[in-house]
C-alpha cells in the first residue's frame, strides 16, 4: 500500500498512542480492551478528521485552491478539524452548518466547537435541519468561484475515498502497534457516520490480508444504509489505492442500537459511557460520536461477545470540544461538595 504518490499536507501527531484500558477492563469483566487515542491527532484538540485533512488539504492545495469549504452539523467536529487545517495551509475556510438539533438551547449553539469554528477563522452560514447539504455547498462553491476564488470541496466527515485514505494509513499504525505488543484484536470498535473512517481501515486491513474485524457503531444511521456506503467507500477507496483483493462483503459490519432517537441527541448509555471512562480511565469522550461508541463496546461486552482472554480494540475518535455544547447533560453534580470552597 503506496500512499506516497497522494498529495499530502502534513498534519498528524502520529502514531497516536495504543493504550491498555485496565481498571475499565476489571470493571466490565471479560476481554482485555485497548484504546487507539486518535484523539491525540494534535490538530485543535485533535480527533479522527485530522487523519483525514492530510490528503485531503493536500488534495486542494496540489488542485490550487484557495478556499476550502465543507458541511456538517452545529457542533461538527469535521467543520472543527477543517477550520484549523486551512489556517494551518494558509487557506480561507468557509463551512455550511445545518441546525440538525432544533431545541438543543444556547450552548450546543454557540460553545464547543462553533467557538473553536469562528476562533480559527471559519466563516460560517447556518441553514435549517434538513437541507440538502450537498446542494447547498455546490451553490457556495459557486459563489465563492463568481468572487474570483478557487475552492475546493470536502464532504460531510471528509468521506470520499480520498479522505479515506487517512485510515488505510492507521490500519497499517495499528498493526505495527500491535506486532510490537505481540496483540492478535478480536475486535476494532468505532463511532461511524459518514463512514469515511471504517471504509478505509476495512481497505486498509485489505491491503495488508489483515482480517481483524471492524464493528462501526452507528451514530445515527440505520444499519443497512450504513453497512451499504461502508462498503461502497471502502471499494473506492481500495480502488484508488491499487488493492487487487477486493474487500469482503462481511468486513463492514455496523450495529445501529445505540445511537437512540437521533443523531447527536443524549443517550442513558452515552452518559454513563462518559462517565466511566473519565472516572475510570482519564479518558474524555464526547456525547456524539465516541460516547456512544463506548456505549455499544460497554454492552457487548456485557452481553459476552467476546471471550476473557481476548483483546478488543476501541478507536478514540475525539471530538471532546462538542462536550462544551451539552453541558446540562453531565452538570448534575459532578462530585462537588456541597460546601463553598474559597480557598
Amino acid at each position: 500500500m503506496d500512499l506516497a504518490r497522494f498529495p499530502r499536507f502534513r498534519l498528524c501527531h502520529a502514531p497516536t498512542p495504543l493504550e491498555p484500558m485496565d481498571r475499565l477492563s476489571a470493571l466490565l469483566g471479560g476481554p482485555r480492551l485497548w484504546v487507539k487515542r486518535d484523539d491525540c491527532t494534535g490538530l485543535a484538540t485533535g480527533g479522527n478528521k485530522t487523519r483525514k485533512l492530510e490528503f485531503l488539504i493536500g488534495a486542494a492545495v496540489a488542485e490550487g485552491a484557495d478556499t476550502v469549504l465543507t458541511v456538517g452539523a452545529t457542533q461538527s467536529n469535521h467543520v472543527r478539524q477543517t477550520a484549523a487545517a486551512a489556517a494551518k495551509a494558509g487557506l480561507a475556510c468557509e463551512v455550511l452548518l445545518e441546525r440538525r438539533i432544533t431545541d438543543a438551547g444556547v450552548e450546543y449553539d454557540r460553545s464547543g466547537n462553533v467557538l473553536l469554528d469562528g476562533l480559527l477563522g471559519a466563516r460560517i452560514h447556518y441553514v435549517p435541519k434538513g437541507t440538502d447539504m450537498d446542494a447547498a455547498l455546490e451553490t457556495l462553491a459557486e459563489e465563492i468561484r463568481i468572487r474570483g476564488g478557487r475552492p475546493y470541496a470536502f464532504p460531510a466527515g471528509g468521506s470520499n475515498p480520498v479522505g479515506a485514505l487517512g485510515y488505510a494509513w492507521v490500519a497499517g499504525e495499528i498493526e505495527a502497534q500491535a506486532n510490537d505488543r505481540d496483540l492478535r484484536f478480536a475486535a476494532l470498535v468505532h463511532a461511524t457516520g459518514s463512514a469515511g473512517t471504517q471504509a478505509g481501515l476495512v481497505a486498509g486491513f485489505a491491503a495488508n490480508s489483515n482480517v481483524t474485524p471492524v464493528l462501526g457503531i452507528s451514530v445515527g444511521k440505520p444499519r443497512e444504509t450504513l453497512e451499504q456506503t461502508v462498503r461502497d467507500l471502502a471499494a473506492e477507496t481500495a480502488e484508488l489505492l491499487g488493492i487487487t483483493s477486493g474487500v469482503e462483503a462481511g468486513a463492514a459490519a455496523v450495529d445501529d442500537g445505540y445511537f437512540g432517537t437521533a443523531y447527536g441527541v443524549p443517550t442513558p448509555g452515552m452518559i454513563e459511557a462518559v462517565e466511566l471512562a473519565a472516572r475510570h480511565e482519564g479518558l474524555l469522550l464526547d456525547p456524539v460520536y465516541s460516547g456512544k461508541a463506548m456505549a455499544g463496546l460497554i454492552d457487548h461486552v456485557r452481553n459476552g461477545t467476546w471471550q476473557a482472554g481476548e483483546d478488543v480494540l476501541f478507536l478514540h475518535t475525539g471530538g471532546i470540544a462538542g462536550l462544551f455544547g451539552y453541558r446540562s447533560t453531565f452538570d448534575r453534580d459532578n462530585g462537588a461538595d456541597s460546601a463553598d470552597d474559597t480557598d
